[in-house]
């Protein structure tokens, strides 16, 4: 899809192109997981905090990369010396992953007999709504946070770029030590750390005053990058075989498109001149996710 994109003359093809690469990441996006859990499953969280990880660097190394060698070249450049990088990556894939048989159940039946009766299992329920709260609660700081901090809190362009990129940065390091902690101590302790620093970071935001306490809040936040790692982590696990990809992209699809909506609430609020009880407004979706983590989980 890259390629098509690189040697295009019209509109049309780059955008089936784009259209195509999205379905392929998201394939991927499930399959991963499924994979690890085959492959690594007694250090499961370390091993998907690791490979979260690995995508937040080259989402941080790639773009200046690619950007360099546009402005340098030609922007085809740029897109094309991703090119070569995915076939490399298809071909250690397809050498060094486990062949696994394809189910004998067909899809339908498969829908009807497993699937369902998976989702509607409590636990599963449960892993769902935190992950439908986490993903509300993210996809509306990292959708206003650059503008919360230039318009409400008078901090250049420049910084307010560099603290948004400080953030994801972060996930670098915290992913795997979230997956990590997942494998240590289960569930819980993790989960509550996570998400009660997260929670104090966005109610402190409208009363921090300088852009140091501004940073260091940022960092508090960012612990929210670890949440989807220990969750998904636990989910993986307790999916039966042999329908773990089609569940646990049946419960991303919930998650993700539910979240997607909590920007546009957020920035209607914000545009309402309510910017800073927007963001209390969020912290106390953490808060609620807290009380769910303490009540209803005990591993």
């Amino acid at each position: 899809m890259f390629a098509l994109v690189v040697v295009a003359e019209s509109v049309v093809v780059p955008s089936l192109a784009t259209a195509l690469f999205g379905a392929g990441t998201a394939l991927y996006g499930v399959s991963r997981f499924t994979i690890l859990n085959e492959t690594h499953s007694d250090q499961l969280g370390t091993a998907t905090g690791v490979t979260m990880a690995a995508g937040d660097l080259g989402n941080a190394v790639m773009p200046p990369a690619a950007g360099f060698v546009a402005a340098a070249v030609a922007w085809q450049y740029g897109f094309g010396i991703a090119v070569p990088l995915f076939v490399l990556a298809a071909v250690g894939l397809w050498t060094t992953l486990p062949r696994q048989e394809p189910a004998a159940t067909p899809l339908s039946e498969s829908l009807a007999d497993d699937v369902v009766p998976t989702l509607s299992r409590p636990v599963v329920l449960r892993g769902t709504a935190l992950l439908v709260l986490w993903s509300v609660i993210i996809q509306a700081f990292t959708g206003c946070y650059p503008t919360y901090l230039v318009d409400l809190k008078g901090v250049s362009v420049g910084v307010a770029t560099a603290l948004f990129g400080f953030f994801f940065a972060l996930g670098i390091l915290l992913k795997p030590i979230a997956g990590r902690a997942y494998d240590s101590m289960g569930v819980r302790i993790p989960l509550l750390a996570i998400t009660s620093a997260a929670g104090l970071a966005l109610v402190a935001l409208p009363f921090a005053g300088d852009v140091p306490l501004v940073g260091l809040l940022t960092v508090l936040a960012s612990g929210l990058l670890g949440f989807e790692t220990i969750l998904i982590s636990d989910l993986t696990r307790r999916l039966p075989d042999g329908t773990e990809g089609t569940n646990l992209g049946a419960l991303r699809t919930v998650y993700i498109c539910l979240g997607s909506l909590s920007p546009v609430l957020f920035g209607t609020v914000a545009d309402r001149g309510h910017f800073d009880a927007a963001f209390v407004g969020v912290a106390a979706l953490a808060g609620v996710v807290v009380l769910v983590v303490f009540v209803s989980i005990d591993y």
